[in-house]
């Protein structure tokens, strides 16, 4: 009740209890103890209110943190969709190339035949038999009538160039013993890869240069460590060609930076 309707009340009561002390004095008793109480009442409520804008506070963090959560999510479907496009893309053409490889194989026959000369069929026996490496699940697959051992780039190499890391070396001499144990007769390519961010500068002006120079060091860590032969052996860069997943994501760009050690069906010599 606001101050001068108080006073305005205390007036009219002290002018009408103004004979009789003691009702006036039990009357204002009664007064400060409903002031005591709507002050109390006053308090209850702030202090409600006060927690009620602390709740609303901490939903609104909730919210937000969710929302964030929600885009990270977002994010990481829209790269592993991109990555399914890419790899369905690869079977598609690696499918398409075997079909191919097929119908001339199929035609070239028919044309012996028709001649009296003997049938080709491709030599696959060595793929009945993958190395034994401790690489990353898929990085040793059988890929048409080929093999392919892809060593990764962050095992092989310091950032940005074709500095071997300590523990390259035994990888590479390990992936070549393995290689020579059992393919000893197969011609074998040292091929390199990059991911399809440019080079960053520098030595290299071409993804294609720093794949073909990562090629290389492997290469020289074969001949030099283990007994397969420099005439079996060749080297190749691809750069950003040919992705082993797509590169719409950090973790695939990282899959894809590799030197790949490729078993195909020829003999050498």
């Amino acid at each position: 009740m606001p101050r001068f309707a108080w006073a305005a009340f205390l007036c009219v009561l002290l002018a009408g209890c103004a004979g009789d002390p003691l009702v006036m004095k039990g009357q204002l008793g009664k007064l400060q103890e409903q002031q005591v109480a709507m002050s109390k009442q006053n308090q209850m409520l702030q202090d409600r209110a006060t927690a009620l804008d602390r709740i609303n506070q901490d939903l609104e963090a909730r919210l937000a943190q969710s929302q964030q959560q929600s885009k990270i999510i977002e994010d990481q479907l829209t790269a592993l969709r991109d990555q399914l496009k890419g790899v369905t893309a690869q079977l598609a053409q690696a499918k398409a190339d075997k079909g191919s490889g097929d119908k001339r194989i199929e035609a070239l026959n028919a044309s012996l035949r028709r001649q009296g000369g003997v049938s080709i069929a491709p030599n696959n026996s060595f793929l009945q038999t993958l190395p034994v490496l401790d690489l990353p699940q898929g990085h040793i697959r059988r890929d048409g009538d080929v093999i392919r051992i892809a060593l990764p780039g962050n095992q092989l190499f310091e950032p940005n160039g074709t500095r071997l890391r300590p523990n390259a070396v035994a990888l590479i001499a390990a992936a070549g013993n393995e290689l020579l144990r059992l393919y000893p007769e197969q011609n074998i390519g040292v091929e390199g890869y990059s991911d399809s961010d440019p080079v960053a500068g520098g030595t290299w002006r071409s993804n294609h240069e720093l794949s073909v120079a990562r090629a290389m060091a492997v290469y020289e860590v074969l001949t030099a460590r283990t007994r397969l032969s420099p005439t079996q052996l060749f080297v190749a860069g691809h750069g950003p060609n040919h992705p082993m997943v797509s590169n719409g994501a950090p973790e695939g760009k990282e899959i894809n930076r590799r030197v790949e050690l490729v078993v195909y069906p020829e003999k050498k010599g």
